[in-house]
C-alpha cells in the first residue's frame, strides 16, 4: 500500500497525537487511518450518491 502526505493544521495535529496515544494506537497515522476508515464505512453504508452530496453540501463541505 503506498503512502500519501496530507498538511494537518498544527492544533490539530497536536490532537491527533494526544487521543492516538491516550487511546493505545502505535501512532498517529494509525489513528487517523482508523477513523478515516471507520467515516468511509459510514457513508458506504448509508445512503444514495445523491443523499450523501446533499448532507455535505448541507454541511458545508461542497457547494
Amino acid at each position: 500500500m503506498g503512502k500519501a502526505k496530507i498538511k494537518l493544521d498544527k492544533d490539530l495535529m497536536d490532537k491527533v497525537k494526544k487521543y492516538s496515544k491516550m487511546a493505545g494506537y502505535s501512532s498517529p497515522e494509525e489513528f487517523i487511518n482508523h477513523c478515516l476508515e471507520k467515516e468511509i464505512a459510514k457513508l458506504e453504508e448509508s445512503d444514495s450518491e445523491e443523499e450523501i452530496k446533499k448532507k455535505l453540501k448541507g454541511l458545508g463541505y461542497i457547494s
